[in-house]
């Protein structure tokens, strides 16, 4: 017996006003939360999130939603909540992902969604304010980057660094960190990728936004352009990157003025978001029980190769990354 899931349908009844609903499951999540979605008589649905709080912060999603929904998002709307239990009713956004929308999408379609989550992703970049949200700061980039050698090579490839390598991988690490601190800090959604944003209108609707925090401003468009599930090639990726830069220097935001130097610090961005997610994709398999991630490494190696051959700096990288299996 779920224990959980009869909980929250005896909480459902009275956030739904005594309504009579049905509910299904809306969306798989690869953290502890859950979703479902809960169809009163009349039509009308929202989604029912539970989310255990021994695990997960139903307080840092409504005060996120909020700020996102206060710079002009389309943050789906919370309607009751109980974070003592962890349970939370808010809007539904549908289930038209831009995952989905974008898979074959044709040049002026994919175009048009990108406009559009660019122009919200400046948007809540230009909402930013000092000491609302965590600092993305060195020791969390650090813990991030250090699950690609416990997590990906050490449990899932069952490799461990030699005492030389571990000194390039610490020298890369160095570089990576000191780039992502040297840029500008504003809102960073942490997840922006098209499977967490809903074609609706308004467009886009933003999801899995809970763990926000202030920090460099390439992040997002790293997370946008270098995505977990769906891949571009180069020169679309290149064309959308530059797009954002023109319009968020139109907005005044403080996008380094050379597009080559932005271009630099958006790849190593990237670069540290990629051996992130190579960690926290092993994780998910040995440690949480889900292994379906781990098919997409493959795509993630790709993109940190591509990276770090571009680099000098990062040869050292490029000759690690070379040796690993797809």
């Amino acid at each position: 017996m779920d224990n959980r899931l009869a909980a929250l349908t005896r909480w459902l009844g009275g956030a739904l006003a005594g309504r009579e609903f049905t509910l299904a499951p809306a969306s798989a999540d690869a953290s502890f939360r859950r979703y479902f979605r809960a169809t009163t008589g009349d039509g009308a649905t929202a989604i029912a999130v539970d989310a255990p709080p021994e695990h997960e912060d139903s307080a840092a999603f409504v005060r996120v939603a909020r700020l996102l929904r206060d710079a002009g998002l389309h943050a789906p709307e919370v309607r009751a909540q109980d974070l003592a239990q962890g349970f939370l009713l808010v809007e539904d956004l549908g289930t038209a992902s831009y995952l989905d929308a974008l898979n074959g999408a044709s040049e002026p379609s994919a175009a048009a969604l990108m406009k559009d989550a660019t122009a919200a992703l400046i948007r809540w970049q230009l909402a930013t304010k000092p000491g609302v949200l965590p600092p993305y700061d060195e020791a969390l980039l650090r813990r991030e980057l250090a699950l690609f050698p416990e997590w990906y090579l050490g449990r899932h490839l069952g490799r461990r660094l030699a005492a030389t390598a571990l000194e390039d991988w610490e020298a890369v690490c160095a570089a990576l960190v000191a780039s992502a601190l040297a840029q500008p800090a504003v809102y960073v959604h942490r997840d922006y990728m098209p499977r967490n944003l809903m074609v609706c209108e308004p467009n886009p609707g933003v999801l899995d936004f809970q763990d926000a925090v202030t920090g460099p401003i390439t992040y997002d468009l790293a997370s946008l352009t270098r995505d977990a599930f769906i891949s571009w090639e180069e020169a679309r990726v290149l064309d959308w990157a530059a797009r954002y830069w023109e319009a968020a220097r139109r907005a005044r935001l403080p996008v380094d003025a050379d597009f080559a130097e932005f271009w630099r610090a958006l790849e190593w961005m990237g670069l540290q978001r990629h051996l992130k997610v190579l960690g926290i994709f092993a994780r998910l398999t040995y440690r949480d029980g889900k292994p379906k991630y781990l098919a997409d490494t493959p795509r993630f190696l790709g993109y940190a190769r591509a990276a770090a051959r571009r680099y000098v700096a990062l040869a050292p990288l490029a000759r690690l990354l070379e040796g690993l299996p797809a």
